[in-house]
C-alpha cells in the first residue's frame, strides 16, 4: 500500500534513521507556498497520471534536467497534488555536503542516494524517486540536452527487482531551455584553471557548467511531465544479481523515458500557451470573463452582433 503523508511528522528515532524525515502535510503546504511564484511562472503540465499507482508503492525513474532543482520539486509537489502520493527522493551525495541546502532537502523528505537507504524506504513501503543520471546528468555538457547519461548504472533496476517494485518511467521537458551552457566541464578542464578545479571538485567530470538564462536567473520556461505505464518486476524475482536481467530492465526503462521526451517535445511545439506572455494574456481574458459574469454581462463571445466589444 502506498504511504501517504501523515498529519504530523514522524517522531520515532528508529524510523528517522531508517527512512529519514517524512514531511508532514503542513510542511508540504509550506513548500507549496514557497514555490508558488515559480509554479506560476512555469505552469507545469502533467500527462499520464493514470499510470501512477495509488494503491501500492513504486519506483519513479526519469531524466534529470540541467541543474536538477529547477523542475524536480514541482514534479514531486504536482504529483502529490494530483494523486495524493508523496514520493521520497534519493539525492546525489553532493547535495548532502552543502550545509543548509542539505537540511532543506531532508525536511522535504529527501534521503542520500545509497542502496541501504533505498532498501530502507522500500521495506517501509514508500514510493521512491530516483534519477539514475545523478550529478553527471545535471551538469550537462554542450550538446547533451535531454540525453540520458546513465553510464552503466543498474542499481535502480536491482533495487526494484529485489523488492518487487514496479518502475514508473517519467519524462521531463522544459528545464533544459531555462539556461544556455556557455562553458561546460570539458572547457573548464582544458583551461589553465583546469588542474586547480579538478583538485577541489568532488568528481572531475561533474563540474557545474557556466550558464546564462535571464542573466544568472533561469528563464521561466513551461515544464512538461509525462508518466509512462508501470513496468512490472515480479517476473524477475530472485534475479536482482543477474547482470543481463538488470541491464535489460534498465534499457526498457530508458526507452520509455526517451519516448516520453519525444512526445513532450511534440506536445510543447503544439502548446499555444508555452510562453509566459501567452499564458498571461489567456489568463487575463479568463479574468475578464469572470468579471463580466459577476457584473451580470454575458461574455464577449456570446454577445449579440453589434453589441459593445
Amino acid at each position: 500500500m502506498v504511504r501517504r503523508v501523515p498529519t504530523t511528522a514522524t517522531r520515532s528515532r528508529p524510523q528517522r534513521i531508517a527512512i529519514g524525515h517524512r514531511p508532514s502535510a503542513a510542511e508540504i503546504a509550506a513548500a507549496q507556498l514557497l514555490l508558488e511564484p515559480w509554479h506560476l511562472l512555469t505552469s507545469p503540465r502533467f500527462f499520464g497520471l493514470a499510470h501512477v499507482p495509488t494503491d501500492r508503492p513504486f519506483l519513479l525513474v526519469g531524466n534529470h534536467t540541467i541543474m536538477g532543482v529547477l523542475d524536480a520539486p514541482l514534479l514531486v509537489l504536482g504529483l502529490y497534488e494530483q494523486t495524493g502520493v508523496f514520493v521520497r527522493s534519493l539525492g546525489d551525495h553532493l547535495h548532502f555536503r552543502v550545509p543548509g541546502w542539505r537540511d532543506l532537502l531532508v525536511r522535504f523528505g529527501t534521503v542520500e542516494g545509497t542502496r541501504d537507504n533505498c532498501r530502507a524506504l522500500m521495506r517501509a513501503g514508500e514510493p521512491v524517486l530516483v534519477f539514475p543520471g545523478g550529478g553527471r546528468e545535471v551538469f550537462k555538457h554542450k550538446g547533451e540536452k535531454y540525453r540520458l547519461i546513465w553510464k552503466q548504472r543498474t542499481g535502480f533496476a536491482r533495487m526494484a527487482i529485489e523488492h518487487g517494485y514496479p518502475i514508473v518511467p517519467f519524462a521531463a521537458v522544459g528545464a533544459e531551455e531555462c539556461y544556455d551552457i556557455l562553458v561546460d566541464s570539458d572547457d573548464i578542464r582544458r583551461s589553465p584553471f583546469g588542474p586547480l578545479v579538478e583538485t577541489v571538485a568532488p568528481r572531475a567530470e561533474e563540474i557545474p557548467p557556466l550558464v546564462r538564462g535571464l542573466g544568472p536567473l533561469p528563464r521561466p520556461e513551461r515544464f512538461y511531465f509525462q508518466f509512462g505505464a508501470p513496468i512490472e518486476t515480479t517476473a524477475f524475482v530472485g534475479r536482482e544479481n543477474d547482470d543481463a536481467t538488470c541491464r535489460a530492465l534498465r534499457a526498457r526503462v530508458a526507452r520509455s523515458i526517451e519516448r516520453g521526451i519525444r512526445v513532450l517535445l511534440e506536445e510543447r511545439a503544439r502548446d499555444p500557451f508555452r510562453n509566459v506572455p501567452a499564458r498571461a494574456l489567456h489568463r487575463l481574458g479568463q479574468i475578464g470573463g469572470l468579471l463580466a459574469a459577476a457584473a451580470g454581462r454575458p461574455p464577449a463571445a456570446t454577445r449579440p452582433h453589434g453589441g459593445r466589444r
